[in-house]
């Protein structure tokens, strides 16, 4: 069940792998997103040494959920990811040049998961390349609609 996409990734960049990754929440945070008061429209993937974090994601705290800490909505959050996963994309971000963006956050078995990909950017001929194609597969979506009827 997805809680949160990031259409402006799909947007900007063409994905090339995807992957799965847990994420190091607290309980506040855990609840927020529950309520659907987490955004990734900022956030990014960064490595450090050996492992992967998410910056810049906004998870709304609850007032309910968070009264005797003070929450950081805005807080680096650890990515977990079997060591060889970041083997793999540590590589191609160093020798390929690609960037790791969070593309869904959703729930896998009561826990929350954060899937990444590795992105390639897109020039704006290709945006508007992507737009032309969706804005097709509408229009036959809407003709093969209204033959049905």
């Amino acid at each position: 069940m997805s809680i949160i996409q990031n259409k402006k990734a799909f947007h900007e960049y063409f994905i090339e792998d995807k992957y799965e990754a847990g994420l190091m929440l607290e309980g506040w945070e855990v609840k927020a997103i529950r309520a659907g008061r987490a955004q990734l429209k900022e956030a990014y993937v960064t490595v450090k040494g050996d492992e992967l974090f998410l910056f810049g994601s906004h998870i709304s705290p609850l007032l309910s959920a968070s009264t005797h800490i003070h929450p950081d909505p805005i807080r680096t959050r650890k990515l977990l990811l079997n060591r060889n996963e970041i083997d793999k994309i540590l590589i191609k971000v160093q020798r390929a040049g690609y960037t790791i963006m969070p593309l869904d956050m959703h729930f896998k078995a009561g826990r929350v998961k954060l899937e990444v990909g590795l992105a390639k950017g897109k020039k704006q001929h290709d945006k508007r390349a992507t737009e032309k194609e969706r804005d097709a597969k509408h229009e036959a979506a809407q003709a093969m609609k209204k033959e049905r009827r």
